[in-house]
Order: C-alpha cells, then structure tokens, then sequence
C-alpha cells in the first residue's frame, strides 16, 4: 500500500478483499470468446459476399494479428481509463467493487453500440494523408502497428504505477509521432508530416478539459453547499452501509452517465483504427459502403459533375496540368492554397462521377478499381474540409455543392460496420471488468487528504459526464481520466480538505511526460518497422 493512501482501518473504505460476483469470471470468458467468434463469423461472412478468390492466406493472417492488436488497446483502454467512473460510487459504498465494475462495463458497452463515428475519422484525419492513400502497404501497417504498440506500452506501463494518465493523450501523441516520422524518412520537414490544424483543435479539447473538471467541479460543490443544506451529503462515509436512496440514485447515474460518456467518445478512437485496418487488408470488403441504395448514385454522380464544372469556370486548368493527387496530397498535408488545387479537386470530382455512373453501384465496382475510387473520394473529401478551414471565398452556390458532394463521399468512405461497434464496445466493456483496483485506488484515495465524500463524488462524475458527452457532440476526443481526477481534485480544493501533493505531482509529471514519450516512442517504432 502506498504511504499516501488511506490505511485499511479507516472507517469507509472500500473492502478490496471481499469476494467478486461468482458470475464475474464465467461471464468474462463467455463474452471473451462471444466476441472473437462474432468477429470472424461477420468477417468471413463480409470476404464471401465479396465473391472474392482466396489466393494467399498472408492478408488473413496481419488481419487477424492487428485486430487482435486493436482489440488489446480497447481492452487496455478499458481498465486504465474507466476505472475512473467506478472509483465514486465504490468510495461511496453505492456499490460493491464487483457491481460496479460490471455495470460500468455495460454501460461502455452501449455507449460505444450508439456512438456517432464522428470521434473515430477525425483521430484517422490527424494521420499524414499519404499512408491513408496507402493503407495497404508496407508503411501504412507499420503506421497500425507503431500507433497500437506505443499506445499499449505507455497505457500498461502507467496504470502498473496507478498513474490515471490519459489514453486519449497517449495515442495523439503515437499519431504525432507516427507523422513526424513518416515526414523525416521521406526527407522532409518533421513537422510537414502533422495536421496541425486538426492536432492543435484536439489539443487544446485534451489540455483544457482538465481546467475544466478542477474548476466547474468547485463549482459545483460550493453551489451545492449554498442551496442543499443536508449535512450528510457532505460527509464521508461512515461504515461500509450504502448512502441514502436518493444519494445513492445520483452517484449511480452519474457513474452510468460517465461510463457511457467514454465508450462513446473513447471507443470510437479504436473503431477508426480498425476500420483503416479493414481498408488496408480487405478493400474489396471494407473500402467503400457497400450498403448505399442504388438510387443515390445517380444523383452523387450529377452532383460530382456539377460542383465540378463550377470549380472550373472559377479556376480553369493549366495546359500541362500536375498529377490532380499529387497536388491534392499536397494541399491537404501543408495547408497551402494555390492555383492548381481547384482545377485538380474538379478533375478528381469528375473522375469519381465517372466512376460511380459507369458501374451504377458500389457493389459493381470491380475489386481492382476499389482501392482507387476509395482514394479519390477520401482525397476530394478531405480537400474540401481544408477549403472550408482555409477560408477560401467561393461563390455561396458552389460552396452548398461542395458541402453536399463531402457528404456524399463521407457516406461511402466513412462508415463502421456493426459488428466492429460490436466487438469494441466487447473489448472496452471486458477492459472495464478487470484490473480497474489500480486506478481506483488512486482517485479515491490518494488525491484528497480525506476521504471522498457523497458530494464531491457526485460533483466530480456530474462534471465529468457533462464534458466527455459535449466532447463527443463536436467529435472531439477528451480524457476521461484527466477530466474525472482533476474534478475529484476540484471538490477537494473547494472544500478545503487538502490535496496530497505527492500524488498530485505524480500525475503532472505523468501528463507532462505522456505526450512527448508517446510520440517518440510510436516514431522509434514506426522506423523499426519500416525497415522490415
């Protein structure tokens, strides 16, 4: 035990030693092997639908390995970072350790079951553009790989310390890396191979989310104290009896509205990693959404035509245009608006048009053409996202145009099957039930001099579920554990009880380190495993 825990003779502490649910473990395996079985049953069910001949076993194989791989980094995710919400309502006594990690299991589960997607393609924009164009090469598994491998290390390796550091934090940092990276090996400026618009709009969610949970969580508090005068809403707990009904009702559905909060913002993060897999190994299967209605291609295909016959007459084509994707993939990587990229986006428009009305439905598009037509509708998508945040005055009807045609190309480029939603929400659900006394042990215990009482618990998941839920409306990734730690910190500032400044440093220098030692770590791997 830590010298800076409460000792197991105070009054109020959780019994970590009591028997779990005799159910706990049996129901563990059976959705461990639920999972992987669904998984395989869906994927085969996908390559046969494909009609696709089965000529090596070699893509199967780094399918099979890097969903295991991503499937590991939700399991991890899982018990680093939702052990978070249970460590109210266990500190509490409003349930037992086992209940609770299994009802918080649950409700990640359906939170990632009903998230949007929006979370997982903008952690996928933040990625250099050109592995994305090749996600099927040798360097796009080696960007998966980098980003899963260094994520899991630094994820493992903080919670093996009880260090609440953030999953989010750590995996923008992999990406970081991995862009750096890539920029360096092909002989350009490091910071070339970053979006940094993207990655400064996700930071500052990261950096400010903190400040966020320490201050309105102090808030809160005080304002509760001002106009709820039951006094023993403010006093730890005194036995290891569970609270009063209606106290007890609020810490339950504050832990319930937190753990749906993060499978919702943070499983999607390994949705959008999984579905770059899918694209990279079976294209065929996973490039585009084969589950379009055959009636809308007609019209994207007019609506290609037209946007792109508007881009022209504002900005017509060179003789000797350059390469419509080099010019594209440069854009998009620097920012940088120049005469070539309107004529180059209306000639991507056009070739996509082409495309789709020749063969009438995504699912005609012949297995060689796939990869292609994927590439230039996420290119022309992505194209049009920087325009828009580059500011480039364009007449307002071909700005309507370009704004229904990304909508168009995101409908069939962006979408996650079910059954992935599935077998993450399993992953990060399983997380939840094992290896969360860590982490717990430090939120309830180590922060406050004095042991959380019903208030502050309740204060900080209000917070906590209040942020990670907005996060995830503008499809920007938060940590739960950042926003949560700080917000029992918050309670514990504004009611004087004392802060361990011990632990408090602790989990600075964990914030401060997470970032710079994530982004080193995925580009050290990321070189690595380019050279195989």
């Amino acid at each position: 035990m830590s010298e800076n825990s409460l000792p197991s003779s105070v009054r109020g502490r959780p019994d970590f030693n009591g028997k779990g649910s005799r159910f706990s473990k049996p129901l563990f395996f059976i959705l461990l092997v639920a999972g992987l079985a669904f998984a395989g049953l869906n994927l085969v069910s996908d390559v046969e639908e494909t009609n696709m001949p089965v000529t090596s076993l070699l893509p199967f194989f780094l399918l099979g390995l890097a969903l295991l791989i991503a499937l590991g980094f939700e399991f991890v995710n899982g018990f680093h970072d939702t052990a978070n919400a249970v460590a109210t309502v266990i500190y509490t006594h409003s349930l037992t350790p086992g209940v609770a990690v299994v009802w918080s299991g649950f409700c990640n589960f359906m939170g990632v079951l009903l998230s949007s997607g929006v979370v997982a393609f903008g952690i996928i924009s933040l990625l250099p553009v050109e592995l994305i164009l090749q996600a099927s090469s040798g360097n796009g598994f080696a960007m998966v790989y980098a980003l899963l491998f260094s994520a899991i290390i630094w994820n493992l390796g903080t919670w093996y310390f009880g260090l609440p550091s953030s999953s989010s934090h750590t995996l923008i940092g992999s990406i970081i890396g991995v862009g750096v990276a890539n920029a360096m090996l092909h002989g350009r400026n490091g910071l070339s191979g970053v979006d940094w618009d993207q990655a400064l709009k996700v930071g500052y969610a990261l950096l400010l989310s903190p400040v966020v949970g320490f201050v309105c969580a102090g808030l809160l508090l005080w304002v509760m104290k001002r106009f709820i005068r039951n006094r023993q809403l403010y006093r730890a707990p005194q036995s290891d009896q569970p609270p009063p009904v209606w106290i007890r009702g609020l810490l339950i559905l504050t832990c319930t509205g937190v753990s749906f909060a993060h499978g919702s913002n943070d499983g999607q993060k390994g949705m959008g990693l999984i579905m770059l897999i899918l694209v990279g190994t079976m294209p065929i299967a996973y490039a585009l959404n084969r589950s379009l209605p055959a009636d809308q291609i007609p019209r994207v295909a007019a609506l290609t035509e037209v946007t792109a016959h508007q881009l022209r007459q504002l900005q017509p084509a060179a003789a000797h245009p350059p390469a419509a994707r080099d010019v594209l993939t440069g854009f998009v990587g620097s920012n940088r608006m120049n005469s070539e990229v309107l004529p180059a986006l209306a000639m991507t428009l056009n070739e996509v048009g082409d495309e789709i009305r020749r063969y009438g439905s995504m699912d005609n598009i012949p297995a060689q053409a796939v990869t292609n037509t994927r590439n230039q509708m996420y290119l022309a998508s992505e194209s049009i996202k920087h325009l828009q945040t580059a500011k480039v005055t364009l007449p307002q009807e071909t700005e309507r145009n370009l704004k229904a045609v990304k909508s168009e190309l995101d409908s069939a480029t962006r979408f996650i099957p079910m059954w992935v939603k599935v077998v993450v929400a399993i992953a990060l659900g399983l997380g939840t039930m094992v290896g969360w006394r860590r982490i717990v042990v430090t939120v309830g215990e180590r922060i406050g001099k004095t042991h959380l009482s019903y208030a502050q618990g309740a204060s900080a998941e209000l917070v906590a579920m209040a942020t990670i839920g907005a996060a995830d409306g503008f499809g920007l990734p938060v940590s739960t554990t950042h926003v949560l730690s700080s917000g029992v910190a918050g309670t514990m500032a504004a009611n004087r009880s004392g802060l361990q400044l011990a632990t408090l440093r602790n989990l600075a220098v964990a914030w401060v380190l997470t970032l710079p030692v994530s982004v080193l770590l995925s580009a050290l791997l990321y070189w690595l495993f380019t050279r195989f």
